[in-house]
């Protein structure tokens, strides 16, 4: 008797995680959209690269602020493809985060083609639904 209170319990426990991770994105506008204010598609740089964020029909909020309508920037450098978007963004060397509510950086990148994609995220560094991403721009560093 024990035994099946211990199994009932454990599958409670992971129905309700099931139940958190799925509620963990925030919706966003249909109408929102992150883009590149600077540097602009097809632009030849230096090695540090001076990268402006725009966002449009949202608002700006430091992680760990949940705050409908806002969330805070991404930037993925040389990323093929998303990861998960239901799940927190992780930090890597491809994908930097802006939790401090940063609206623009400098990066330094080797010469050669690279490229760059935003994508906001909420308080949690989750992806909104549905997902606020931009175009992926190609710059080239000298």
């Amino acid at each position: 008797m024990k035994k099946n209170k211990i199994v009932i319990c454990l599958i409670l426990f992971v129905s309700s995680l099931n139940v958190f991770a799925n509620s963990l994105s925030s919706a966003s506008p249909l109408n929102a959209d992150v883009y590149f204010i600077e540097p602009s598609d097809g632009q030849i740089v230096g090695k540090n690269v001076k990268v402006v964020f725009g966002l449009k029909n949202m608002g700006v909020a430091p992680a760990g602020s949940n705050i409908e309508n806002t969330g805070h920037h991404h930037l993925l450098i040389n990323s093929d493809d998303l990861t998960d978007l239901s799940k927190p963004l992780p930090a890597t060397d491809k994908i930097k985060h802006f939790g401090g509510g940063q609206t623009e950086t400098e990066i330094m990148l080797p010469p050669g083609k690279h490229t760059l994609q935003l994508i906001l995220a909420n308080f949690l560094h989750v992806p909104h639904d549905p997902p606020v991403i931009s175009n992926k721009i190609t710059i080239t560093v000298q």
